[in-house]
């Protein structure tokens, strides 16, 4: 590949081979690339020109680009000669003249567009230049000869074939060619010597010249920029900025005294008094104008409805005065003609209304004002052709004498209303708008009146019913009523609410003789009967409505209520089969329902012969495991905790032998069950299941918490006997004894694991029973023994450096954490244990090495990471901590404990804009959660504070640091009872985890300690740290 830049600035990519590639091929390339004749070109490599005869005498077509130094991917400038006189096409006739008189001379003092007005004047040319010009041919020379000589026009009369001939002999001549020694930029004198050969010398000299301008350059640099220093303090002196300008002054307000302050004058607009008065003009106002003022300011005297409704004390916000009175009447206008189109339409002469919405206008309307009065006069006009052209449409009659009401004249709504009875007697809504708007001495006579005209009216007898001050005289309208509407259910309800028990199931039973598909008619009246005649209403209800899974249901509550628990089961049993004789679907999801109904009624037994015959009810065979699982989890978040529970005892009885649904229900009563239900359980899961070990562990532990250590030694013994060589139920034998300071026994059991070829976590845990009991030595060799065998495992070697640093052995705990590194360089904690151990005897130049390494070998540890920026800023060098928590962030972008970190380390008032992208990075992280929290805390924002806590808990219920930020935020705001549900869940929770949870909980003394404990001693460490931290920023 060779690159070729033109004349236009623009670089031509010909790929060529160098070794074969001939330097006339080249031009032609050009030739092609660029439109520039072969003979026109002349290429140059720097300021070397390429020319054939400088190899050897060759031709440009035997003369490769390597015979002349051109290498792969080099450069190539090209140029063209600068001839003088015009030049023409080397082959071919002379281009004929355009225009003959353009060669002809003008005639003297010729002055051009002198005929146009135009006026002579002096150039240089007319002048002459400074020095004598070349011969130049006389153009008029080709008009004489129609055509110009072959030689005329290449300058100095050469021939178009002999220019390079000419050039190629002059260069064998002088020896060397001119051309090579111009160059674009410096002219004729770099490219003299570019000829020559370029040697070790050259280059030598070239590099001491290049270090000499370097140096030379920065000795100008530092004088440079002292200088231009120098002229930016100038500027500034000359002119300073303007709070520059008043700083001595802010200054000296530091020294003023309040007394000083406040007799500082108010800044006021001086340069009023400067200002001309504009002249004002007045012009009277007109009559109409202040007429309509005057009306719009008028008192009103007649309350709205809502005032009313308050006493008169509120007054409607409409009757604020409005001065806009272009906009006021524009809007009337607007509204008015919106009204009438509403309300009218024209046909055929007459007006029709639609009642029914203006009722709904009524409702909301207020008199404020003379316009509105004349409204409701158009309104009312618009009624009465209404009332007059249709006499029996009851609307119109209950619009008209809403209006009234509205205007507030009530009288005339009666009248209305009174003669709407009369035209519409058989329209129960005109007699219930008749007796609301009667006085309530009248109002019983309106009704009364209206049940004589409608005596099968429902809503009428109701109404009369409410007009009664007592529930007898209720009852007695209510009963009335029935005589005429014998079969309606809301008059059969209504009076058997106001009855006692005896008179309530004398009316039902009446009321299922009158409506006998009601179901719940039926239903009240068995609740009411005694058990055997609640058993006969049951029966006759089936008779009546067999399609009614209700009756079946209640039937199976009832056998329940009487201790019959054995036919619960049948009755749901019978009550399916005949609803699916019937035709009727069983839809689970609906009986699911009514057996939560159920359970919250206190029918379990009913509850759970319900899922019992029904959970299976249009599952496919393949998805029952996962269906009914689900089913149990969904009633578990809703409370129903017995449904849940039977969808277990159902599913157990199908899949026996599933572990899972035995841990599912395992928890369901460990929650929400008692011990003894949670055995009976466990007890049932391992005789189906006795290779499970999760279910003979969890046994004993809840024998174990619950204080009966030798039966939670007995199962732990049957689970032993069922599975022999279980490496668990061994190490929670051993757990067993050590928790309840039986050492020896924990040191036996260990014995015998090891003797049966236990694995690393059984010599992990013989070392620490050492490490408890003080047998230093013994604890060595264990783990001497166990790193042997398991030289990968890296806790071990943990122990070992662990141990040794107890011991005060910093060389061996560096030793041993190097070992346990050269089998296991992924492991954090050594890492972080053998920085420790380093900054504490080598100070921090050691601790950043060993970090530095272990970040190589670990990329993206945000661990490693957090480590270094804490021990740079334990040191003070702020500075370097941020770069390092920078550099953390970007290798690691999504790690939460490097966020909380971050939002630490900023200042207080950037931590909410750190924790706001901390969160887009790392939502639902609980580091990034808690450290939100904490904010909040400081803040004083104690609920925010709370929710944040919790939800940091939530999330990881297994890290113990949370639990002791939230027992101690809630020691300072919460109250005693929710320090108790902290202390609670925590406990229930059994955190493990946690950078100063480990630390307490692994310590030596806290070993047997119960979480309440080591809870209170992590909240105590807290506030330690914080102390020491408030006294390391103040020293600061």
């Amino acid at each position: 590949m060779v690159f070729v830049r033109t004349l236009d600035c623009k670089t031509l990519a010909l790929d060529l081979n160098i070794n074969s590639t001939s330097l006339h091929a080249l031009k032609l390339a050009v030739e092609a690339g660029s439109g520039i004749p072969v003979h026109l070109q002349r290429l140059f490599l720097s300021s070397r020109r390429l020319i054939a005869a400088a190899v050897g005498g060759g031709d440009d077509s035997s003369t490769t680009l390597a015979d002349l130094a051109v290498c792969p991917d080099s450069t190539l400038t090209l140029h063209i000669p600068l001839l003088g006189g015009t030049q023409t096409t080397p082959a071919g006739p002379a281009r004929p003249a355009r225009y003959d008189f353009l060669n002809s001379k003008p005639p003297p003092n010729y002055v051009a567009g002198l005929g146009r007005g135009a006026t002579g004047f002096t150039t240089r040319s007319d002048i002459g230049p400074a020095r004598a010009a070349p011969d130049l041919p006389d153009r008029s020379a080709t008009t004489i000869g129609g055509a110009a000589a072959p030689g005329i026009g290449r300058g100095r009369g050469k021939g178009p074939g002999g220019e390079e001939e000419e050039e190629e002999e002059e260069a064998d001549d002088k020896g060397y060619d001119e051309n090579q020694k111009f160059d674009e930029f410096e002219g004729n004198d770099v490219g003299l010597f570019a000829s020559a050969e370029y040697d070790e010398d050259d280059k030598e000299a070239d590099a001491v010249w290049e270090s000499i301008d370097k140096r030379m350059d920065s000795r100008r640099k530092d004088r440079r920029e002292a200088r231009l220093k120098q002229e930016i303090e100038k500027y500034r002196a000359s002119n300073p900025k303007i709070t520059e300008q008043f700083a001595d002054l802010k200054r000296k307000l530091a020294d003023l005294t309040p007394d000083q302050w406040e007799s500082i004058p108010e800044i006021g607009d001086y340069s009023l008094r400067n200002k001309k008065k504009r002249f004002e003009s007045f012009v009277p106002v007109p009559d109409t104008l202040l007429e309509k003022a005057r009306q719009e300011q008028e008192h009103v005297t007649a309350l709205d409805p809502k005032s009313r409704a308050v006493g008169g004390t509120e007054t409607p916000w409409s009757q604020t005065p409005v001065t806009d009175l272009t906009a006021v009447g524009e809007g009337r206008g607007t509204v008015l003609s919106l009204k009438l189109d509403r309300l009218s339409d024209s046909v055929s002469g007459l007006t029709v209304v639609d009642p029914k919405g203006y009722l709904t206008d009524l409702k909301s309307m207020k008199i404020t004002s003379d316009a509105e009065i004349s409204d409701i006069k158009k309104a009312r006009l618009l009624l009465k052709s209404v009332t007059q052209t249709n006499p029996k449409h009851p609307p119109g009659w209950i619009a008209a004498a809403r209006l009234e009401e509205v205007a507030g004249k009530i009288q005339a709504a009666r009248q209305l209303i009174q003669k709407g009875c009369e035209e519409c007697p058989k329209n129960e809504d005109v007699w219930l708008e008749a007796c609301r708007l009667a006085s309530p001495d009248e109002a019983k006579a309106v009704i009364a009146k209206g049940v004589k005209a409608i005596p099968n009216s429902v809503k009428l007898w109701l109404q009369a019913a409410k007009l009664e001050q007592n529930d007898v005289n209720r009852s007695r309208v209510l009963r009335k009523g029935l005589e005429y509407i014998p079969d309606s259910v809301r008059l059969w309800k209504a009076v058997v609410e106001l009855a006692n028990e005896e008179d309530a199931r004398v009316l039902l039973h009446r009321a299922v003789e009158c409506c006998p598909l009601h179901v719940e008619m039926w239903l009240a009246l068995a609740r009411l009967e005694t058990y055997e005649q609640a058993k006969k209403v049951l029966n006759k209800a089936r008779e009546k409505l067999s399609k009614e899974p209700a009756i079946w249901i209640t039937a199976a509550k009832l056998e329940e209520a009487n201790g019959n628990i054995a036919s619960v089961g049948k009755v749901i049993e019978r009550g399916i089969r005949s609803l699916q004789r019937e035709g009727v679907e069983i839809d689970r999801e609906a009986w699911m329902k009514e057996a939560e109904a159920a359970e919250r009624a206190g029918s379990i037994a009913t509850c759970q012969a319900i899922i019992h015959h029904t959970i299976g009810v249009g599952v496919e065979e393949e998805d029952r495991k996962r269906t009914w699982v689900a089913d149990a989890e969904e009633c578990k978040k809703r409370g129903s905790i017995e449904t849940a529970r039977a969808i277990y005892a159902h599913a157990l009885t199908v899949f026996l032998t599933k572990k899972s649904i035995w841990l599912k229900a395992a928890q369901l009563e460990k929650s929400h069950g008692t011990r003894e239900s949670l055995d009976a359980l466990l007890r049932r899961a391992v005789t189906y299941r006795p290779q499970a070990e999760v279910l003979w562990l969890m046994g004993a532990k809840e024998k174990w918490l619950a204080g009966d250590v030798p039966a939670a030694r007995a199962i732990l013994q049957e689970a032993y006997a069922a599975i022999p060589n279980s490496e668990e139920i061994w190490l929670a034998a051993f757990k067993l004894e050590f928790e309840n300071h039986e050492p020896e026994r924990a040191r036996m059991l260990l014995a015998k694991a090891r003797e049966r070829g236990g694995t690393e976590r059984v010599w992990m845990k013989s070392a620490i029973v050492e490490r408890e009991l003080g047998n230093m030595a013994e604890e060595r060799r264990l783990l001497g023994e166990g790193l042997k065998l398991f030289p990968s495992f890296f806790k071990l070697w943990l122990m070992l450096g662990q141990m040794e640093e107890r011991l005060g052995q910093g060389e061996q705990a560096k030793e041993a954490y190097e070992n346990g590194l050269k089998h296991c360089p992924n492991c954090i904690p050594l890492w972080l244990s053998l920085a420790n151990l380093e900054e504490r005897m080598n100070g921090l130049s050691k601790a950043r090495a060993v970090l530095t390494m272990a970040r190589k070998k670990n990329p993206q540890s945000p661990e490693l990471w957090l480590a270094a920026i804490r021990a740079e800023s334990r040191h003070g060098n702020k500075k370097e901590a941020d770069t390092l928590m920078a550099k953390a962030l970007q290798e690691c972008p999504t790690s939460g404990i490097l966020w909380a970190a971050s939002i630490e380390m900023v200042p207080r008032p950037q931590r909410k804009s750190k924790s706001a992208d901390a969160l887009k990075r790392c939502d639902h992280d609980p580091h990034v959660i808690a450290a939100v929290a904490k904010l909040f805390w400081y803040d004083r924002k104690v609920d925010k504070a709370r929710n944040w806590f919790n939800r940091a808990v939530t999330l990881a219920p297994d890290i113990g640091d949370f639990w002791a930020l939230y027992y101690k935020f809630e020691l300072q705001h919460g109250t005693e009872e929710q320090q108790k549900d902290v202390l609670k869940r925590c406990i229930s929770a059994e955190p493990k985890h946690g950078e100063r949870w480990q630390a307490i909980s692994k310590a030596v003394e806290n070993s047997h300690l119960p979480i309440e404990a080591l809870l209170k001693k992590a909240v105590v460490a807290l506030g330690k740290e914080e102390i020491s931290t408030t006294t390391d920023g103040i020293k600061s």
